[in-house]
């Protein structure tokens, strides 16, 4: 078998419109990581992914680094959803290097309408992913609830003070990878607090000191070694349990609603590398019923719709 036989044996979009599609779905998940708070993952899993993207991930087995060792490249190849991550990846990388700088500066001068975007956008999908659930009985409602309730707690957490051991490191870098692909978390969010956000990036300033290439060097063992196991896990619930899985992951995005709700009152800072960033802070309702209430309420409506669009091309495509 030839590299381009592999190549092409691999899952992943048939024609250039589905791979454009795909493309595009990366597009929004890499806006959606832009945004402190909110996941990718909500945007995989709205735009009908998910489970492709868990499987993608999962392809990264055994199999694949048993045909390494042997120098089988194309058999390891074709062992890997490589199209379909390309697609993706190139969607993602896309959206960080476009919107990095313009999505930071309309958070910072249009908070309001931009949490607004991503609250119908969220609560659409609440709807829209819930539907895979089946029937709604006692039990499934319970997981919703259980996943609710995990979720807004999660989100609501103050910073602790943690050690800075090469363990702790790990476990760090195998928790916010493994969050950023659950929907309604983010892996930034949870970095932070952690009491790790700092710490971690600002070895990236200098990578090549030895103490900082250490450090990025077990945090990315951390986040690989998570990422490849918790997709296994994922695999084998989402398989296995397929509707207690999905209530808990749609009350996840249930519970992540407490983050995007648009009017806050920040209560507690830090400045981290020149950067501000929010600690703490609580939800409040606006201060009166004017242009502002209207716009926002507009945007939750057209992030609604952006979502129903998406999933209505996802289910008409297939992809």
């Amino acid at each position: 078998m030839s590299m381009k036989d592999a190549f092409m044996a691999s899952p992943g979009p048939r024609n250039p419109r589905e791979a454009a599609l795909l493309w595009l779905k990366g597009v929004c998940m890499g806006g959606a990581d832009i945004i402190p708070g909110v996941s990718g993952g909500t945007i995989a899993f709205i735009t009908g992914i998910y489970g492709q993207l868990v499987d993608a991930i999962r392809s990264f087995d055994m199999i694949m680094i048993r045909r390494l060792l042997k120098l089988n490249f194309a058999g390891a190849l074709a062992e890997v959803h490589v199209r379909f991550l390309l697609c993706l990846l190139l969607g993602i990388l896309t959206a960080i290097v476009t919107m990095a700088s313009v999505m930071n500066y309309m958070l910072n001068t249009h908070p309001v309408e931009i949490w607004s975007l991503f609250f119908g956008l969220i609560l659409a999908s609440i709807f829209v992913v819930g539907k895979e659930i089946g029937s709604l009985n006692a039990i499934n409602a319970g997981w919703v609830f259980l996943g609710a309730a995990g979720s807004y707690l999660l989100v609501g957490m103050i910073p602790v003070s943690t050690p800075e051991t090469l363990p702790f490191l790990f476990l760090c870098g195998s928790i916010a990878i493994c969050a950023m692909i659950l929907p309604g978390i983010s892996g930034a969010f949870l970095l932070l607090m952690l009491g790790k956000y700092e710490y971690v990036t600002r070895t990236l300033k200098n990578p090549f000191l030895w103490d900082n290439f250490v450090v990025i060097a077990v945090f990315s063992t951390g986040a690989i070694v998570g990422i490849v196991l918790f997709s296994r896990v994922l695999h084998f619930l989402l398989h296995r349990w397929h509707a207690a899985t999905v209530s808990v992951l749609t009350g996840f995005m249930v519970g992540a609603l407490r983050k995007v709700w648009p009017w806050k009152e920040v209560l507690e800072t830090s400045v981290i590398r020149g950067k501000i960033h929010v600690l703490r802070e609580q939800n409040i309702l606006p201060d009166q019923f004017g242009m502002e209430v209207v716009m926002a309420t507009a945007l939750v409506v057209a992030g609604a719709f952006i979502v129903l669009g998406l999933e209505r091309l996802s289910r008409g495509r297939g992809v």
